[in-house]
């Protein structure tokens, strides 16, 4: 039995023994990024994290340090990049960060590897850095038996609709607008409720929500809370079934897509 699923907490020869049996290895995904009044700029990179130790659990996949910077927040998805606290890359130095770490653990021998993302803003680059980093490897096209990379850009959007219907009822506002809203906040109160603020949370909107970006950023477009919709609404029961749902998925499409053992 592993006793951790942690990467960077084993020594190189457990590191060493864990590749030979074929282990896999999930890199987490998040950001820096304000979460409204009541939640911490970590929101992103802790529920990748998380994520992915819980699926890691019912597979055989390691979970490497999760990348706790993503790229810049956009003010329909993430309320932009005027509150204090949020810290960005830019998209190339993001795509060349994770197309290193990738050249880096197919170097070690891994095969199986994971992109588990949980900022919206991420999506693309992530797998602009998988596929360079193939093709870095010289192992994007006619490697018989060689590495695969998943690319889970948006982990929490396949919901059912039972789910959906608790979450929300008939008031989903589309995954950008949820920012610091109900799920994130439902999910922290079942994870980590100790760093959540709730007597803070409100119910936000930016006064204009258009489907196109403007820049410089009107104000218009920016809740003055960083929250972009109805954080209220929240609660742990919600958190709870969201969380059982999202973490079957994950670990269901792993073990799908690399015929994982599974460590149930």
């Amino acid at each position: 039995m592993m006793r951790t699923r942690k990467f960077a907490e084993l020594t190189w020869k457990e590191i060493q023994g864990e590749i030979k049996q074929d282990a896999g290895i999930i890199l987490p995904i998040g950001s820096t990024e304000q979460h409204g009044y009541h939640l911490p700029l970590a929101t992103d990179a802790m529920l990748a994290e998380d994520l992915a130790l819980a699926a890691a659990g019912q597979t055989n996949m390691l979970v490497a340090p999760p990348v706790t910077y993503g790229y810049r927040s956009r003010p329909l998805t993430g309320g932009g990049q005027s509150f204090p606290g949020t810290t960005s890359l830019s998209g190339k130095v993001l795509m060349s960060m994770i197309e290193d770490l990738l050249c880096e653990f197919m170097r070690h021998g891994f095969k199986k590897i994971v992109l588990l993302n949980w900022h919206f803003e991420n999506q693309n680059f992530i797998y602009e850095a998988a596929y360079t980093a193939l093709e870095r490897m010289g192992k994007l096209e006619g490697v018989v038996d060689g590495p695969k990379i998943m690319v889970m850009e948006l982990s929490f959007s396949e919901l059912s609709d039972d789910t959906m219907d608790l979450l929300f009822a008939s008031e989903f506002p589309g995954w950008g607008t949820e920012h610091a809203a109900i799920l994130e906040t439902s999910l922290m109160l079942h994870l980590h409720p100790e760093l959540v603020q709730f007597e803070k949370a409100v119910n936000d909107q930016a006064e204009q929500t258009p489907w196109y970006d403007v820049l410089p950023i009107p104000s218009k477009m920016v809740p003055e809370s960083g929250t972009l919709w109805k954080a209220r609404l929240a609660d742990k029961k919600k958190g709870e079934a969201a969380w059982r749902e999202i973490t079957d998925n994950a670990a269901a499409s792993i073990h799908n897509e690399f015929s994982t053992t599974v460590k149930i």
